[in-house]
């Protein structure tokens, strides 16, 4: 028996019964949200304390690392371990209680920092801490790392919000540690008196259950000067252990030596955390100077007006919003190159304003912002940029490894022009940005790690780089931990008198060095286990294009770097990604989860299957192909396009899976259907037939409609002698959907569009974008098919004809996929001249929608419509035309084929479930629900009692 089936068999027998050692979940965790890749032998999701402490006894006794992850965030390489991973995040992750007197909450480690602001909140508290991935990050990783986020002038660092923490060190000793009080700019507690540490009996061998307090003290106090003068400089100094808060004048603090301690020295189990009160008003004020470099020089003087934060970005960053968002998504800003975001918070409005005036006379030009809706807009541009930081200015992949340093901020401007001097040097480009009050820089560098000689240009800068933030008296890291990135990094910041107090403080807690080692101490070399450069180009015999990745399916999935969006739920502003994550809550329904796996297959050591590979199918299965994650997630997956290359990559040439025949080739059965409806309609409700076909008995399927919309268009045109043609022309696109399942949509946008002036005209031919063959993976057909629908639409598109989609996932098509099946010079053409009604009809001078004052709707926009082209403007038209819409986010469930195979209903219904059935249920009588997606539409009706209309229904319904 080998070590992890030997560690496996002894897990279980003690109890602990969800344990994963096949060779998909070791995938799923080889990564976490940074460079680096390092496969587990095993992982286990521990549902108690006892659990816990149960996995430190074994690991030690086996001899096995154990590496601690919450939501996978980290980017600096500290949730990643070659022994056992326990995953806190799929059973202990509640909000035990909240104490609304006391300002307190208890924690399990796994809970998401979201979960616990929507319990706090209706105590009208919050947790303080709000670093970027606060919707997926968890409380354990947070204290792990000493997170802080935007606002850590206002309501300080994870350390400085800890009351309490439980856990299990190393040597298998329970902790049981109170933490104090730090104050903060809004008035967290003052430091009190020294509290006690109780520490429980120990649990394995080691030292004696107050041993840990006894040596503890005794390495302090042989070596003060060194701690006195090199540790808690300022306030971001977040490198190695945090041995200040050991000095007898701060109380000997335990708890807080623990956070920020990545996990090397015990294994959390609980936590009690201090909450806060929100001040009653805000104000944004936005700073303008002329580069990155003043706007550091201006920080320190801000920071006399007491603000909650004060964040920096430049113009590199808000051109990339603009170019991945729209020119909407960049409100109006100072006049400059780069600016600051200041916050200043109170109970007092008058106070709050006479503060942000002060704040707004320091800039070269500034803005004050008081309404709430105005300010998140231009919040969003630091946080939408700091997710889109993944890709250079120059086009290339952009990585973590130096993504956090700090520097006291009186030093920030001269240290950012020598960085910015340091990348030129080294011919690397970023997308800086960081919390400049902190004196706090972010940034991801494309450095070529794809290339020979990567690996050494990667060393060589991070090298360079800690020597001049050293030389600063700065951080390697500002809060994200050192991690497998910094951590060998840490002579160049610190002592070897130092050093030593770091390996001295590992032995007391963990002197088998069991818990993530490599990381803080007798540190892994920072190039060592790099996820990029272990992994092969795959450009040979590929489908798609994959035109922003230079034609390579490796570089598309090592987009993903982890930060785990898909794993945070986005509904509720609209977000779709990841349905199937939402519904099960594993790992490897989510996009970050199906990319790790796929990157493994190209890596092939421990997926060695290719793509046929049992884990790849088993990843992708519960994918719906929604598209979510090409427009939600940060780094641009498209987990759809992914799939189908793997599904064309599998089955080219061989027997498919039945379903691909059935519902793969729909519009060929369509067309044979219409020929004779009526009899198409009696044979699909013969029971057990549909079954045969790959169909869930539990699904129910639309009828074939007795006259195609074609059929109709070619009766009305012959009736009226197709007068009036070639005045204000618009060519439809007849897709499969309309034409034989709902022609009174196609109808409905024929009475729209006559209205608004145009003249709709049809191909001459059946046309067809595909999409089922492309979700089926069956490529070689969807090219040939969807080639003769672009040449036969390329004329109308060359005369300037708009080309308008009535279906939004065959739109896509045209305006995506075809993109990536043909040559770009051949669909784009079509591709830019093809629109959706709302974005032909609110692109038309002087059209005005009728009138939807007094009707409320319920929108389920399509996913595809969401990614692709984007729902904005028919959220325009509605709005304009008087409507009160609620739009909803996520998918519906149904996703095509997806909802209708076998062994996949019940994850539909439970998608249909997050949030359109609910909003369904509980809209009032007489409210539209909006669906122009007949997936969305089929799934509303085979699952509830309404009916969705189409957005050329809603309007045709209203006119004269």
């Amino acid at each position: 028996m080998d070590r992890a089936a030997a560690l496996a068999t002894d897990l279980r027998r003690r109890g602990i019964t969800d344990v994963l050692d096949d060779s998909t979940s070791r995938a799923l965790h080889s990564s976490d949200a940074s460079l680096y890749r390092v496969p587990p032998l095993l992982v286990a999701r521990p549902r108690s304390a006892e659990e816990v402490a149960t996995a430190v006894e074994l690991c030690a006794r086996h001899e096995i690392p154990l590496t601690a992850r919450g939501g996978g965030t980290s980017v600096a390489g500290n949730a990643v371990g070659p022994g056992l991973v326990l995953d806190f995040s799929r059973h202990l992750n509640q909000v035990l209680r909240v104490d609304p007197e006391a300002r307190t909450a208890v924690v399990q480690p796994g809970v998401v920092q979201a979960a616990l602001q929507r319990a706090a909140a209706p105590y009208g508290l919050r947790f303080g801490p709000d670093p970027s991935t606060h919707t997926r990050c968890t409380i354990g990783g947070m204290i792990g790392n000493n997170a802080c986020g935007s606002r850590t002038l206002g309501y300080g660092r994870t350390s400085d919000n800890v009351a309490g923490l439980k856990a299990v060190a190393g040597d298998g000793t329970a902790l049981d540690l109170p933490a104090q009080a730090a104050p903060t700019a809004l008035g967290l507690p003052g430091q009190g008196a020294p509290a006690a540490m109780s520490l429980g009996t120990s649990a394995a061998p080691g030292l004696p259950a107050q041993g840990i307090t006894v040596a503890l003290r005794d390495l302090v106090m042989a070596d003060l000067a060194t701690i006195r003068t090199e540790f808690g400089r300022f306030g971001r100094q977040m490198s190695g252990y945090a041995l200040e808060h050991l000095l007898p004048e701060r109380g000997f603090d335990v708890a807080r030596l623990l956070v920020g301690s990545e996990g090397t020295l015990a294994v959390l189990t609980e936590a009690t955390v201090r909450l806060v009160t929100d001040p009653a008003h805000r104000a944004l004020v936005v700073l303008g100077y002329s580069d990155i470099a003043a706007a550091g020089d201006a920080a320190p003087a801000v920071l006399e007006h007491r603000p909650t934060a004060c964040e920096g970005i430049d113009a590199r960053i808000v051109d990339v919003v603009r170019l991945r968002r729209g020119p909407g998504a960049v409100p109006p800003l100072p006049r400059g190159a780069a600016w600051l975001f200041v916050e200043v918070a109170g109970d007092d409005r008058a106070e709050v304003l006479e503060r942000a005036t002060r704040v707004a006379a320091g800039g070269e030009d500034a803005l004050i912002v008081t309404d709430p809706a105005e300010a998140a807009a231009l919040w969003r541009i630091r946080e939408d940029g700091a997710g889109l930081s993944g890709r250079s200015p120059a086009g290339r992949p952009a990585h973590a490894g130096w993504e956090d340093a700090a520097v006291p901020p009186e030093m920030l401007g001269r240290y950012l022009r020598d960085f910015e001097a340091l990348l030129a040097g080294h011919g690397l480009t970023g997308l800086p940005y960081g919390h400049f009050g902190d004196g706090c820089l972010h940034i991801r560098l494309d450095v070529p790690l794809d290339r020979p000689g990567g690996r050494a240009r990667f060393r060589d800068f991070l090298v360079a780089a800690a020597t001049l933030v050293a030389g600063y008296g700065g951080s390697l890291s500002g809060e994200h931990g050192d991690g497998r990135a910094r951590s060998e990094l840490l002579p160049l910041m610190y002592s070897p008198a130092a050093i030593d107090l770091f390996a001295g403080v590992k032995a007391i807690f963990d002197p088998g060095d069991v818990l993530n080692p490599g990381v803080l101490v007798r540190p892994r070399p920072l190039d060592a286990d790099l996820r990029v450069p272990a992994a092969r180009p795959v450009r040979a015999g590929l489908a798609l294009a994959y035109r922003h990745d230079g034609g390579d399916f490796g570089q598309a999935v090592h987009r993903c770097t982890g930060v785990g969006k898909c794993r945070a739920d986005n509904t509720a502003a609209g977000g779709v990604m990841c349905p199937s994550y939402l519904a099960t809550r594993e790992e490897k329904d989510s996009t970050r989860g199906r990319a790790r796996v796929l990157q493994e297959m190209i890596n092939g050591s421990d997926v060695t299957g290719g793509w046929r590979s049992p884990e790849v199918h088993e990843a992708l299965d519960l994918c719906l192909s929604c598209k979510g994650c090409a427009s939600d997630c940060p780094t641009g997956i498209d987990m759809a396009a992914y799939k189908s290359e793997v599904l064309h990559q599998t089955y080219k040439g061989r027997v498919r899976p039945l379903t691909h025949y059935s519902l793969g080739r729909l519009p060929r059965w369509a067309r044979l259907a219409s020929r004779m409806p009526r009899a198409a309609n009696a044979l699909m409700r013969v029971p057990g037939l549909p079954a045969l076909a790959g169909v869930d008995r539990r699904r129910g399927l639309p009828e074939f409609a007795p006259e195609t919309f074609r059929a109709w268009f070619e009766r009305r045109r012959t009736a009226d002698g197709g007068r009036g043609e070639e005045d204000r022309p618009v060519m439809l696109f007849v897709d499969t959907f309309t034409d034989h399942f709902a022609p009174e949509i196609g109808r409905a946008t024929v009475k729209v569009l006559e209205a608004a002036g145009y003249r709709p005209r049809i191909s001459e031919r059946r046309q067809c974008c595909a999409l089922t063959w492309i979700s089926t993976g069956q490529l070689d057909a969807a090219r040939a098919i969807l080639g003769r629908t672009v040449a036969e639409l390329a004329e109308a598109a060359g005369q300037g004809v708009p080309i308008v989609g009535m279906e939004p996932s065959c739109t896509a098509v045209l305006r995506s996929d075809a993109l990536e099946l043909l040559d770009e010079a051949v669909a784009g053409p079509v591709a830019r001249m093809t629109r959706t009604l709302a974005e032909l009809l609110t692109g038309t001078p002087g059209w005005r929608p009728p009138s939807l004052d007094g009707v409320t709707v319920v929108a389920q926009p399509h996913c595809h419509h969401h990614a692709v082209m984007g729902w904005e403007q028919d959220l325009r038209l509605l709005r304009e035309a008087g409507a009160q819409v609620s739009r909803l986010g996520g998918c519906c469930g149904l996703a095509g084929n997806f909802g209708v195979e076998k062994g996949h209903y019940d994850v539909s219904v439970a998608v249909a479930e997050h949030q359109l059935l609910p909003a369904i249920r509980e809209a009032a009588p007489g409210t539209a629900v909006l669906a122009d997606g007949f997936s969305c539409r089929t799934q509303i009706a085979d699952l509830s009692a309404r009916r969705g209309t189409h957005l050329a229904q809603l309007l045709a319904d209203r006119l004269p």
